[in-house]
């Protein structure tokens, strides 16, 4: 959803909202669910959330978490390709594809094939696009625009023709090729975390109550001279200030809280319940060029906070205490998100197409190809029935579609998962933390 999120650096290992005052229940459990925000370190580190009864349920120790470990490796000899342009892309063919392993992947897929039908399709539309054209136009081979088209059209076929599980994965195994993205290693590890699109009370017009406006995206935004203006010429210190300078008029919606303002920009997209009860849907409508500043590294920078104490308890508790330091550290991060209404549908990602819970990721777009088939292999949470405060760690391959990035998202080795909307995605996205394994597939030639 384009924001600057930054998945995967907080660890949620505490039931939501165990142990949290009233009065901010509500944030607290929004900013548990979104596991980096604003608030994550810079530096890549987890940030612990404390030990709680979450934290005994732990992955098996044999779980698969990527194809190497059923015997499945990189071609020794392969290298990634380069475009005649030089551009190269951190992906590897993978040989052979896993035969019986294979047939168990993806168990949630035959139940309910609708949603990733519905994601293949907003990437066929973004294919068709001349953004699509241009992002492919030095992508180096196999990798072209056509091919990725080709491939998922081929794949959404099988989906509707096959008539088992068993029969999809072998006609899958057959007809397409598997690379896999090199990783933080160059091994194939990578790292993932999740994201969701939270709820927040909101209202249209500004009172007392609601203050901090979200703002549309400039018309001449395109033609702003850089350096762009920063945040504090913007919104000045206080986030009050944007009806004096270049964003007057352009409020689209006002929110409660200004650190709730902060963190849908951080998230790039959000869920409103308005004040009549009727509810608004806002994504990523485009930003200012900045790079992304993390305050949470901040507050250890300055010395608040000691890296190896950050948790999220203690850094809400600092602002909490200390309600006049949102206007020394958000200022800090001068990247400003713009939004416009999505009519209450799904979020979109950074290729303006919707994203689908469970079946779109968000990678860095500079290397990975956008709108691609992917499969992705890691350890999965999941609530457990008899103990809904426990969460367990299943192992899963599931078939994806590349459609969103962050401004946290860099590398090869980071892989951002939509899990969907509201406080149950919240939770479930809190808990992806782990390490596993993305690959592409391309039909073959």
């Amino acid at each position: 959803m384009a924001g600057d999120r930054s998945w995967g650096r907080l660890v949620n290992h505490r039931p939501l909202g165990q142990g949290f005052p009233p009065l901010r229940l509500g944030l607290r459990c929004v900013l548990t669910g979104m596991m980096g925000l604003a608030l994550a370190l810079g530096s890549g580190s987890p940030v612990r959330l404390g030990q709680g009864a979450a934290a005994r349920a732990v992955a098996p120790a044999h779980s698969p978490r990527s194809l190497m470990d059923l015997g499945v490796s990189l071609a020794s000899s392969a290298q990634p390709e380069v475009s005649p342009q030089g551009r190269q892309l951190p992906l590897v063919p993978v040989t052979p594809w896993p035969s019986a392993p294979a047939l168990g992947w993806d168990e949630s897929l035959w139940a309910n094939r609708q949603p990733l039908i519905t994601a293949l399709d907003h990437s066929l539309d973004y294919l068709q696009t001349p953004a699509a054209v241009a992002a492919y136009a030095d992508y180096p081979a196999p990798f072209s625009r056509d091919r990725v088209r080709q491939s998922l059209l081929r794949f959404r076929a099988l989906l509707l023709v096959s008539q088992s599980p068993e029969a999809f994965h072998q006609a899958v195994q057959r007809e397409f090729l598997l690379y896999q993205a090199t990783g933080n290693d160059g091994a194939g590890s990578v790292h993932f975390t999740g994201y969701f699109e939270p709820l927040f009370q909101a209202s249209r017009t500004p009172n007392a109550t609601y203050r901090y406006p979200l703002y549309r995206r400039p018309p001449d935004l395109d033609r702003w001279s850089l350096p762009h203006p920063s945040r504090v010429a913007l919104e000045g210190a206080d986030g009050l200030q944007g009806s004096q300078g270049p964003l007057a008029g352009l409020e689209l919606v006002w929110l409660r809280d200004r650190l709730e303002a902060f963190l849908v920009q951080v998230q790039g997209s959000a869920r409103l319940q308005l004040t009549d009860g009727s509810f608004l849907s806002v994504g990523y409508a485009g930003r200012t060029e900045y790079p992304y500043t993390s305050i949470g590294r901040e507050l250890i920078n300055d010395g608040i906070i000691a890296a190896e104490d950050l948790t999220l308890d203690r850094l809400l508790a600092y602002f909490e205490a200390h309600p006049e330091a949102l206007s020394r550290y958000i200022p800090r991060n001068d990247r400003f998100i713009f939004f416009q209404p999505t009519d209450g549908g799904p979020p979109l990602g950074s290729l303006s197409v919707p994203v689908t819970a469970g079946r779109s990721i968000a990678t860095d777009k500079s290397l990975m190809p956008p709108g691609a088939l992917a499969l992705i292999t890691l350890d999965w949470p999941e609530p457990d029935p008899s103990e809904p405060r426990v969460w367990r760690q299943r192992a899963i391959a599931r078939y994806m579609l590349d459609q969103d990035t962050g401004g946290a998202i860099r590398g090869p080795g980071r892989v951002d998962i939509f899990v969907g909307s509201g406080a149950a995605a919240g939770a479930q996205a809190g808990q992806i933390n782990t390490d596993g394994a993305l690959y592409y597939l391309l039909l073959r030639p």
